[in-house]
């Protein structure tokens, strides 16, 4: 019994402490519309709030349309060279990509050799460059019929080359409780409300998904 009490009084402390070790640090999220949210609001993200919630420092170098590893006139150079504009003193970074990447005619248009090779770097550019941080990737949603679908090739490549790097990954492709392949879902935690946005949450989305993006987070976190 005093055991278990004992416990029970060292969880508040625990908590405050995860907590104030992410006070004033200085968090980068890079990406596509998931990361600049497309038409809504960057403080409408989970990640805006979960820099908010940890009184952190918060940089968005999120851009509709952009590829890791495809250079479009239109969206900009791929993430791949793109990392380069990101403030040197980041503690923590989140890479959210891979959605406009995983067009059929794109992928083709470079091959998966090149897709992979281009992640590397991203990777290695990384991890070079900020050394001291804390890596995040985070994969893009499902879609209708993702088994075998472009989407999947590089959900599961970036499972792998991330992984090689040793950079973790959540696969919110699989494990986000984000049903992105239902429409009536959709409808409800996608912007637009027509059920026609595939890729954008909308605030209600963002507030669903952020205990789960946190939860993975704070997991790494709390091993330092």
């Amino acid at each position: 019994m005093r055991k278990w009490l004992f416990v029970f009084c060292l969880m508040p402390v625990l908590v405050f402490a995860q907590t104030g070790s992410l006070k004033g640090k200085q968090i980068g999220v890079i990406g596509d519309s998931y990361v600049r949210n497309h038409v809504g609001k960057i403080e409408d993200t989970w990640h805006y709030k979960f820099a908010q919630k940890h009184q952190m420092q918060y940089f968005n170098y999120g851009r509709n349309g952009n590829c890791i590893a495809l250079d479009l006139e239109r969206w900009g150079p791929g993430m791949y060279q793109r990392y380069k504009d990101m403030k040197d003193s980041l503690d923590y970074i989140i890479v959210i990509a891979g959605h406009n990447d995983a067009v059929r005619e794109r992928l083709d248009s470079i091959g998966m050799d090149t897709f992979r090779e281009r992640l590397g770097l991203l990777c290695s550019g990384l991890i070079g460059r900020y050394p001291n941080a804390m890596i995040f990737f985070f994969t893009p949603w499902t879609c209708k019929d993702f088994i075998g679908s472009p989407r999947q090739q590089v959900v599961d490549t970036i499972l792998e080359i991330c992984g090689s790097y040793g950079i973790p990954v959540f696969d919110a492709a699989r494990h986000s409780n984000i049903f992105a392949a239902s429409e009536q879902f959709r409808k409800i935690y996608f912007q637009g409300g027509k059920g026609t946005d595939t890729a954008h949450l909308n605030p209600q989305g963002h507030d669903r998904f952020l205990p789960v993006a946190e939860k993975f987070i704070l997991q790494y976190i709390n091993e330092q």
